[in-house]
């Protein structure tokens, strides 16, 4: 189990941590309808099926039935309502409720959103992530989408000092965000040393003033990682370049909070139907 609590930014961190509650009707999922799952954004456990969510009018997302075993229950101090919480990392979900007959199950979890990630697949088990900088993030994400095992990509912003950068901020390099793609991937499926050897391959780990064609310290090659586990899967990878020759620009930092890119940057070249201009395959290993 990680706890991903240093990727937060400050509002998710007030609503799992501080147990904070969004405004209604403002999260991402409240009322979204795509086959898939719901983990928690604080560890990736497993939380919700998709098939088990519903429209229930009340401001946020809600779901009659959870995964087994993924959600604890605490009475709040008023003994009126009942706080849900991960059962793994104790991070604040919501409240549930009994009674109001919107499904057969008679059960709404209320739950916020940004307590939740969200992936398009049924059946996931263990999940890690990591995020990684190589360019401009069209490309670099357009290539880890293609790994069998990977679950979800989000382009974004990690690594600056300003609070909610846009990408017309990060463009003028003076917030210090890199352009960063997240990737949460199936561990049973994919592990971290198939996914750096792939960051590796798409783009050139030497160049020190930006990706290809674009210049500029939003542009900048970087690792952010989590633990030292993953820290110490990064160095070997780097040695082996290293060993073999290889200048490397790439830096490896701890993780910083992660602020998804706008609407019109996710899964540009997907749906654009082109191939990354600054990006391409190249073996090193």
């Amino acid at each position: 189990m990680k706890f991903k609590t240093s990727s937060l930014t400050p509002f998710q961190f007030d609503v799992i941590i501080n147990k904070s509650t969004e405004r209604p009707f403002s999260g991402r999922y409240t009322d979204s309808d795509q086959d898939g799952s719901y983990l928690c954004r604080n560890c990736g456990n497993v939380l919700f099926q998709a098939s088990n969510k519903f429209h229930s009018s009340c401001g946020w997302a809600s779901f009659d039935k959870e995964i087994p075993n993924a959600i604890a229950y605490i009475p709040d101090a008023d003994q009126i309502r009942t706080e849900i919480t991960c059962n793994q990392c104790h991070g604040h979900l919501g409240h549930v409720f009994h009674g109001e007959k919107f499904t057969d199950l008679n059960t709404r979890h209320c739950v916020n959103s940004a307590s939740l990630d969200f992936v398009p697949f049924d059946k996931v088990s263990e999940t890690d992530e990591i995020i990684l900088a190589a360019g401009c993030f069209w490309g670099v994400e357009y290539y880890l989408q293609k790994l069998d095992g990977v679950l979800l990509t989000e382009v974004g912003y990690c690594g600056g000092e300003i609070i909610n950068p846009t990408y017309q901020q990060v463009k003028q390099q003076n917030t210090g965000h890199l352009e960063v793609v997240r990737v949460i991937w199936d561990t049973k499926k994919l592990d971290l040393t198939t996914i750096l050897k792939t960051f590796f391959e798409i783009h050139d780990p030497e160049q020190k003033d930006g990706q290809g064609p674009d210049i500029g310290n939003q542009y900048l090659s970087a690792i952010f990682y989590y633990d030292e586990l993953q820290k110490l899967t990064a160095q070997n990878i780097m040695q082996l370049l290293v060993d073999n020759g290889y200048l490397l620009a790439t830096q490896l930092l701890k993780m910083q909070p992660f602020w998804i890119g706008e609407d019109y940057h996710r899964n540009y070249y997907a749906i654009k139907g082109t191939m990354p201009y600054c990006h391409g395959y190249t073996k090193r290993f």
